[in-house]
């Protein structure tokens, strides 16, 4: 096994044992910790409602550190997204790779390589990864505000390596008024 060294900042404050990266204070807690942890939530509350409840708050989040480190770095458009999405990779929840995206017309399609849910989950046979649709649609949306653009858009995750015959997650974001493809 090849051990990759991330590249990201962490900071621990010896005082207060908080952790910073990106300028943003982090919780270390193990995988195992997290998914049974959103399992729980799922089985008390329902799939539907839980994905629900998640792209919200997922949007929200994604929109607000896109924000932060377009600032920080000077960054815009295709390089934010693509920032955002290389820090979510070091991070731990999988690897998110960017195989297409315009940003003007709100679209973008991203594929997910091993995902901390399916190797902790398994072969389930339904996608498990709908925590991060949000992500992408809050992170597109910020963009396009940023640039001047009232354009909103969507999110989904049309496939999942949890899934029987599928090896990756597939995400698609698409304008808020077009329809599914």
């Amino acid at each position: 096994m090849t051990k990759i060294t991330p590249e990201l900042p962490i900071e621990v404050d010896s005082e207060t044992g908080v952790w910073t990266t990106d300028a943003l204070p982090m919780l270390y807690v193990p995988r195992h910790f997290f998914i049974n942890n959103h399992m729980a939530v799922e089985e008390a509350l329902g799939v539907d409602k839980y994905a629900e409840i998640l792209y919200h708050a997922g949007y929200k989040s994604a929109w607000h550190w896109c924000e932060k480190e377009a600032e920080l770095h000077g960054l815009d458009g295709v390089d934010v997204f693509e920032h955002y999405m290389r820090r979510l990779s070091q991070r731990g929840w999988g690897h998110f790779i960017v195989e297409a995206i315009d940003v003007e017309a709100g679209t973008c399609q991203v594929r997910l390589e091993h995902s901390a849910f399916v190797y902790q989950l398994g072969k389930v046979g339904r996608k498990v990864e709908y925590m991060f649709t949000g992500w992408f649609a809050g992170a597109m949306d910020q963009i396009l505000a940023a640039r001047g653009s009232t354009l909103r858009t969507v999110a989904e995750q049309t496939q999942s390596a949890a899934e029987q015959g599928c090896d990756v997650g597939r995400f698609v974001t698409r304008p808020l008024d077009t329809p599914r493809g």
